[in-house]
């Protein structure tokens, strides 16, 4: 039996929001959702398939809507970072647990 031991700095925030994650070694996109966020990073579900892994850098795009992005001037919120977990335990819905630490 393993103990886990809490490393995040920042409060998380629940957030179940459609994200995309841009990955350079597939060279490609893959669609996902959020699970939740903080300052300084975020924990994202993408489906079983997807070739990511501990290590890789990428980047999560959050689409906003069309009232948040005549505000913000942009369609989307793009945050680099690494990932430093992947969850390889499939959930009922077929899908893995990537903890991405922003850059």
């Amino acid at each position: 039996m393993s103990t886990m031991v809490e490393q995040r700095m920042d409060a998380r925030t629940d957030l179940a929001w459609p994200v995309s994650l841009w990955l350079p070694e597939a060279n490609s996109f893959f669609n996902g959702r959020s699970a939740n966020i903080s300052k300084s990073g975020a924990m994202v579900t993408m489906p079983v398939t997807t070739p990511v892994e501990e290590g890789h850098i990428v980047e999560i795009n959050f689409p906003r809507t069309s009232a948040l992005a005549l505000q913000k001037g942009s369609y989307a919120r793009i945050k680099a970072g690494k990932v430093v977990r992947v969850d390889r335990k499939p959930a009922a819905d077929s899908s893995v647990g990537v903890a991405v630490q922003f850059a």
